[in-house]
């Protein structure tokens, strides 16, 4: 396992000059990848030590990846993106928040964790995007660590599959700024955001703003971006009718057919001393969410567990028009992205 400083040294020399700052006479950059707008001195690095200013120059991640993965669509979570289809998967390393409960660790807190060991693999956008055709994917996302950090490496790589007819997807915090969205916007078609909290005590002990979040999911929504949105529900940090009312209420009231996955904390990381999320709690958020007026709420991570909330129905008439277990699709029984008991149009990217 390589030390936080071996593997920084390492990783200096798998950058580029970025474009997402920009820089004062005295040399200092201020960098607006996400939505801490780190100003960063000569020698030193922004808040996810991985962006870092060399002589007035701002250098990026490139060049490489700590994990590469084709996986279920579903399992981003996107229910609403082309079910049943495969995702090429990558991420790099380093996050701009530390959040105790992270699944990704080993990769988005490597710089920070001497216990985290992921460690990067060189590798090419072409080669990448040359595995999603030679696999016949149809879909490449940015994921496993904070892909708005590292945004110019995934716009290069989406720059060489839009052509393709290959779409692009981000699996984010929603730690945004307006500058970092309008760039990836020629680029990317689905966005799924992690809406952690509706309190910004709560955000405060992860590393994030929370007005950042909704401003970024009201952002992409008019830039015509689908949007997912997942709330990992924690007991005794976010787990409480009224905030879940919150965010079931916001999210209806920037559109109701963006889909909202409520899913079941297990124990990871740095916080364990949380009992797992029920079914029964799941059950409880998705029938707020209802209540408040959205179209799509899903229960997810407890497979089997939560009856016909792993289900797409249709809004107008009820009629289960998605089956599925887990990440795997049992039906799909759309009819050019219409239901087929009362021809609703159902929200959602249903074709290639």
């Amino acid at each position: 396992m390589a030390s936080t400083h071996t593997l920084r040294d390492s990783l200096v020399h798998l950058t580029r000059q970025g474009e997402l700052y920009s820089k004062t006479e005295d040399g200092t950059i201020h960098c607006f990848a996400c939505g801490h707008r780190c100003k960063i001195l000569p020698g030193r690095e922004g808040i996810c030590k991985i962006r870092f200013n060399d002589g007035g120059v701002l250098k990026v991640p490139y060049g490489y990846v700590s994990g590469l993965a084709a996986d279920p669509i579903e399992k981003k979570p996107f229910f609403h993106v082309l079910p049943g289809s495969t995702a090429l998967s990558f991420g790099m390393l380093g996050c701009d928040y530390h959040c105790a409960y992270c699944q990704n660790w080993y990769s988005s807190q490597s710089l920070r964790d001497p216990m985290a060991d992921a460690e990067p693999q060189q590798i090419s956008a072409e080669q990448i995007v040359g595995l999603a055709l030679e696999r016949h994917i149809p879909i490449i996302t940015s994921t496993y660590n904070e892909p708005l950090i590292t945004t110019e490496w995934a716009v290069e790589i989406f720059k060489l599959a839009k052509p393709h007819g290959i779409r692009c997807s981000y699996v984010s915090n929603g730690n945004g700024t307006p500058e970092v969205l309008e760039y990836l916007r020629p680029y990317i078609d689905f966005f799924k955001i992690d809406l952690k909290s509706f309190r910004q005590k709560n955000y405060q002990q992860l590393g994030g703003k929370l007005d950042t979040v909704l401003d970024t999911i009201k952002q992409l929504k008019q830039m015509g971006v689908w949007v997912e949105v997942v709330t990992l529900v924690v007991p005794g940090f976010n787990d409480e009718p009224e905030e879940l009312a919150d965010i079931a209420g916001f999210l209806a009231s920037v559109s109701a057919d963006i889909p909202w996955h409520v899913t079941a904390f297990h124990e990871d990381y740095k916080m364990t001393d949380p009992t797992r999320t029920s079914a029964t709690i799941l059950h409880r958020a998705a029938e707020i969410g209802y209540e408040k007026g959205l179209h799509f709420v899903y229960a997810g991570n407890l497979p089997g567990q939560t009856g016909r909330l792993e289900d797409t129905r249709c809004p107008g008439c009820g009629t289960t028009v998605i089956q599925r277990t887990g990440f795997s699709v049992g039906a799909n029984r759309l009819l050019h992205g219409h239901c087929p008991g009362c021809g609703l149009q159902i929200a959602g990217v249903w074709e290639t």
